[in-house]
């Protein structure tokens, strides 16, 4: 029997609710594939940066190397700034371990409703491939004249074209077995260095998968691409920043970023991977035992299928989508009155029965 070795971060506020809910799916669902998991469990948070100045040790990530994946809940917590919570743990684990791709499905189910008027379940069904490791989100730069009245900020962007091909790339193999349509995000008519160099290199890699279709738009008008015409897309592929803000966009549009799933991905498994779900920490409902757990399992999902469990992360799927279908068990945020467990049990309930 093979047994999958993971870290598990909960982190903050609802984190700690959802991820244990998560695992029990993940428990439930092994026995479909007749695999098993070894859990570590990590305190990494910002609690524990409010009692050691530290988000995680100092051999945190070496604590991790050699685990098949990582699975994190919620970072993020009043009285600690964000930036902090990030550099802390999150962007250190995608940039050491080599995450260079941010993977989040966008797909209207049935059960949830669309704030865009006329969608049924199946119209929008697409993925968001955000380049994960570089882009406009860099530690380059600094201040200068700090608190004066000549004050001045400066952050680089860094482009590189490994990092431009190799997620441009993915996003291409990602649509093989799709639609074989790529859009690109860009905004080559504003920043004038940057965004041309992406929009060359989108070119250079569309030459290299004869046969597919693409488009591009500036990230202005894809955004109302996104609201107007969801339909449109398959896989969409982006820079850091205007990924990060696709990616919550199209969960948006779907009805609800509370069951949106994400993954940090090492396509070549040289280093664990890391899945997420898309929603944040939610301090205000945390220990009401009210949270969603449905981005943390569908998130779960994604991590069975990057580790080759391919029908167990279907049928996890195939048990949320079932049980959004039939409305009995949803929680406050869906229009239900379930709680967090009774959700998670609908779930394992509406699993094949060889895995309950």
């Amino acid at each position: 029997m093979t047994t999958y070795s993971i870290a598990v971060i909960p982190g903050d506020g609802i984190g700690n609710e959802v991820v244990p809910e998560a695992q029990r799916v993940l428990q439930a669902a092994s026995r479909i594939g007749g695999f098993s998991f070894d859990w570590t469990h990590y305190d990494w948070s910002c609690e524990r940066f409010a009692k050691t100045g530290a988000m995680m040790p100092a051999d945190g990530l070496d604590q991790i190397r050699d685990k098949d994946a990582i699975f994190l809940g919620a970072v993020g917590f009043p009285g600690v700034p964000d930036h902090v919570s990030l550099w802390g743990l999150l962007i250190p684990i995608r940039r050491s371990f080599h995450q260079y791709v941010n993977l989040r499905p966008v797909k209207l189910l049935a059960g949830v409703e669309s704030p865009l008027k006329g969608r049924e379940a199946g119209s929008i069904d697409f993925y968001v491939v955000r380049e994960n490791n570089e882009g406009e989100y860099s530690s380059i730069g600094g201040r200068l004249y700090d608190g004066l009245e000549d004050e001045l900020v400066m952050q680089q962007s860094i482009f590189t074209r490994r990092g431009c091909d190799r997620v441009m790339r993915y996003a291409f193999e990602l649509a093989k077995g799709r639609k074989q349509h790529v859009t690109s995000a860009t905004k080559s008519n504003g920043i004038s260095h940057t965004m041309p160099y992406w929009d060359e290199r989108f070119a250079a890699i569309s030459k290299e998968y004869p046969g597919f279709t693409t488009d591009q738009y500036h990230i202005d008008i894809l955004t109302a691409h996104f609201v107007r015409n969801p339909d449109w897309f398959d896989v969409v592929v982006a820079s850091n920043l205007f990924g990060d803000i696709l990616s919550d966009l199209g969960p948006a549009v779907v009805g609800s970023i509370g069951i949106a799933p994400g993954g940090n991905i090492n396509p070549e498994k040289d280093y664990p991977s890391m899945f997420e779900p898309v929603h944040g920490s939610a301090p205000d409902i945390a220990g009401k035992g009210i949270a969603n757990p449905i981005g943390q399992i569908w998130s779960g999902a994604m991590m069975l299928r990057h580790l080759g469990e391919e029908a167990t992360a279907h049928a996890i799927e195939q048990a949320i989508e079932d049980v959004l279908a039939r409305r009995d068990s949803l929680t406050r945020d869906l229009g239900g009155t379930a709680g967090t467990r009774e959700l998670t049990d609908a779930i394992i309930g509406a699993l094949p029965s060889s895995a309950v």
